[in-house]
């Protein structure tokens, strides 16, 4: 391997490793000034974290959470923020789960139905982000934000008995019809519980992602356009044409992360779905800058801090601790990457100038020589 290859490589680590030892530092101090013991914490954590039954939490939780990373990163390589993710996945979601419900079909057919359902409806909500900002000039930001609220209100609306809410046998809860048993996804059958097969459709994903950005042509032109859309623009690239296809893309992704809760675990769309994990993927993104494998990691991190936390609460530690660790993990990675991103590139510009300088030594011999 070469020298700037191992330099690269070491550059890379540095950063979020550098970002959590600091975020765990920042952590302590915390405990230490509400009176809790810091280390006594973070051996709970670990001892709860470790056991069978919360590796499988951590797997599953994990799942969700990398697809929303994954839905995140495909706007920030282009340089879009969705901020629409957390609206998108949920109205994906509750019409996925409508159709699964009022179908009965064979397993075979309705799963890649509900799945192929969640995607359209995430990519169609996410591309009118798309078309306002190539159309109108609405910023991706404001434009996402008043779609998460317009998705809510459209569940609300619909998840209404008589429309496409249904009161279940006890007449306390309202959701979709069910999921009939033979649409069911998958499971590996671990102990205590079940990992959830959606996992394997993840890491499809995350495999897919990474072949797109990284060997193909498309790929290619989003990352320009990501970096400077009048270069890209001068070279022949659509920008308009890109913006939108990255968001319907984004959107299709964001599609995909409430599918293991609703095929795997709940089967129906509810009050009590998940909400909030399109802004988790935010700062699982950042986490794993936006690398597949970078989010894989930042979404076992993510879902390790959620269980290991849980568990003090029970120790009696404050619950908001696991908030206070997750935003200082996301604030210290932002700082760490900008300081070894800058610590790199001044190494590069010394090692410039430190070659400049050598070939005009070089130069200067070489006329000294012909003069002699």
């Amino acid at each position: 391997m070469k020298k700037i290859d191992k330099e690269r490589l070491l550059l890379g680590i540095a950063a979020p490793v550098l970002a959590i030892v600091v975020a765990f530092l920042v952590t302590a101090l915390v405990l230490a000034a509400t009176g809790k013991e810091p280390f006594s914490a973070f051996g709970i954590m670990f001892d709860y974290g470790m056991k069978s039954d919360s590796q499988v939490y951590i797997l599953n939780k994990a799942t969700t959470y990398y697809l929303a990373g994954l839905a995140v990163a495909v706007g920030f390589r282009m340089n879009l923020f969705n901020i629409g993710v957390d609206g998108q996945y949920r109205l994906a979601a509750f019409f996925a789960a409508a159709v699964g419900g009022a179908l009965t079909l064979p397993g075979a057919l309705q799963i890649p139905l509900i799945i192929l359902t969640a995607m359209i409806v995430g990519a169609m909500w996410a591309g009118i982000a798309g078309v306002l900002k190539v159309t109108r000039g609405v910023s991706e930001v404001v434009s996402t934000i008043m779609l998460n609220a317009i998705a809510t209100a459209i569940i609300g609306y619909l998840l209404q008995q008589g429309r496409l809410g249904h009161l279940d046998e006890a007449g306390t809860k309202i959701s979709t019809k069910p999921i009939p048993e033979s649409s069911h996804f998958f499971e590996f059958p671990t102990t205590p519980s079940p990992v959830w097969g959606f996992i394997v459709v993840a890491v499809v994903a995350g495999v897919a992602y990474w072949f797109t950005l990284s060997r193909t042509r498309f790929g290619f032109d989003l990352r320009t356009v990501g970096q400077s859309g009048s270069a890209a623009e001068a070279s022949g690239v659509d920008v308009k044409k890109m913006v939108i296809t990255s968001m319907l893309i984004s959107g299709a992704v964001a599609g995909l992360i409430g599918m293991p809760t609703l095929l795997n675990d709940s089967y129906e769309y509810s009050g009590d779905f998940p909400v909030g994990i399109g802004f988790t993927g935010i700062a699982i993104a950042l986490l794993g800058r936006n690398h597949p494998v970078g989010i894989a990691l930042g979404a076992l991190l993510w879902g390790f801090l959620e269980r290991g936390t849980g568990k003090l609460e029970f120790e009696g530690y404050d619950k908001e601790i696991v908030g206070v660790i997750q935003g200082v993990i996301v604030l210290c990675v932002v700082i760490a990457y900008e300081v070894v991103r800058r610590y790199g590139l001044k190494r590069q510009q010394s090692k410039v100038g430190a070659e400049l300088a050598a070939q005009a030594a070089a130069r200067n011999n070489d006329q000294q020589e012909v003069s002699a």
